[in-house]
């Protein structure tokens, strides 16, 4: 890693509550470097009426998770270092950190994502299996989430890479996308499938080390799921399903979107056949996923948002129209309390606020950042925004989101 970018201050900065992906990249533009934004926090959070709740993590945690990351046998990467998937820093809310078990250069290889139920009927998990296999013996790399069901048994496929059951284990390349830490294997049952996987593929996270999964990580891991593929397909989604955040937000990154076909009179495929209905790829076999995978995303229009600069380039070698974005005047709230009569519990793209307020865009960004960090927004993966105290990814009812996992 650069010396001008030390591990242990971009660890700090991004496990900072509050400090979200885009207001990563921002605190970094503004400031050149995680030293400089983090000695700047807390004046930004007293100018958010956030002082008494900023917790930047010590030093002597950051150095916990570094060496414990080691200790297993995996590593941290950096948006901006050299090993850092490049898909995935193409994204304008790219995760500033990933924690890896394996080998993270298959992260920047050509990959799909394979999701669907948890509860897969036997079909559909036959399937799964057959059509990673196939894949993975053509040279492409399965992403999936170690979930139950379709996930686990497309890694299964991959991991034997088209030969047929007691085949040579690691044939193929896996990616798990993992919701909690390296060493907090969920569902429990899959550990020795994350070890093997682990072995012979890569397992990454945005987690840190020893976190169990909870609710709110399984959209973040839903977008490593998107975010490393070329192209996402879907097996067996109910409608209002895990599985359909994540084909939205494939389809939100300019991937291309598969659907097996299924039952109109099994509920688990009511999702993945709507899909079909407004335009996904009808999938029976590999064929159909080569004949439309392209060579590379297909550019889409992404929400705005600030690009971080180079590794290490400090704020004074910043070019003139490379200032430290304006701030709103401190103590106005003008322009906080437009942006917040424009929110609600319904996620909203950034980009729908930009062009429904008067100020420019930089300056909504800079304000969004700084009610991030005082806890009175938060902004979802694929650019959108909601108010905090409601789910925010489903649109589901709070009694329907009682199991992590249908995250």
């Amino acid at each position: 890693m650069n010396p001008r970018r030390p591990l242990a201050a971009h660890l700090r900065l991004a496990r900072t509550e509050g400090v979200g992906p885009v207001g990563y990249r921002k605190l970094l533009l503004d400031y050149g470097d995680a030293e400089a934004a983090l000695a700047a926090l807390p004046a930004r959070a007293r100018a958010a009426g956030r002082a008494s709740r900023l917790r930047i993590p010590p030093p002597d945690e950051i150095e916990r998770e570094i060496a414990g990351t080691a200790a297993i046998g995996g590593r941290i990467l950096v948006l901006g270092d050299p090993d850092y998937p490049a898909m995935l820093a193409d994204l304008h809310d790219a995760p500033p950190v990933l924690s890896v078990l394996g080998d993270a250069a298959r992260l920047g290889g050509r990959a799909v994502a394979i999701v669907g139920a948890r509860n897969a009927s036997s079909g559909g998990a036959r399937m799964a299996e057959s059509l990673a296999a196939t894949l993975a013996a053509h040279g492409v790399s399965i992403v999936s989430g170690l979930a139950r069901g379709i996930d686990a048994a497309a890694h299964r496929g991959a991991l034997h890479g088209g030969a047929p059951h007691g085949g040579n284990l690691g044939a193929g390349v896996t990616i798990a996308a993992i919701a909690g830490g390296l060493d907090r294997p969920y569902p429990p049952e899959h550990a020795e499938l994350q070890n093997a996987i682990a072995r012979h593929g890569v397992v990454v996270t945005e987690t840190p080390l020893g976190i169990a999964p909870q609710q709110g990580h399984f959209p973040r891991r839903n977008r490593l799921i998107a975010g490393l593929s070329l192209g996402c397909v879907v097996i067996e989604a109910a409608l209002r399903s895990g599985s359909l955040i994540t084909a939205d937000m494939a389809v939100n990154y300019g991937r291309t979107l598969f659907a097996v076909p299924g039952s109109p009179l099994d509920p688990r495929c009511r999702g993945s056949n709507d899909l079909l209905r407004r335009g996904a790829v009808l999938t029976e076999n590999e064929q159909d996923v080569l004949a439309e995978l392209p060579p590379a995303p297909v550019a889409r229009p992404q929400a705005a948002g600030p690009s971080s600069p180079p590794a290490g380039r400090p704020a004074q070698e910043m070019k003139a129209g490379e200032a430290p974005l304006p701030r709103p005047p401190s103590g106005s709230g003008d322009m906080r309390d437009a942006i917040l009569s424009l929110l609600s519990f319904t996620p909203t793209p950034v980009d729908d606020l930009v062009r429904r307020c008067q100020f420019s865009a930089s300056a909504i960004l800079t304000a969004l950042s700084e009610l991030e960090l005082a806890g009175d927004v938060e902004t979802l993966p694929g650019g959108s925004v909601v108010l905090p105290s409601a789910p925010t990814d489903t649109g589901r009812p709070w009694n329907e989101m009682r199991n992590p996992e249908t995250e």
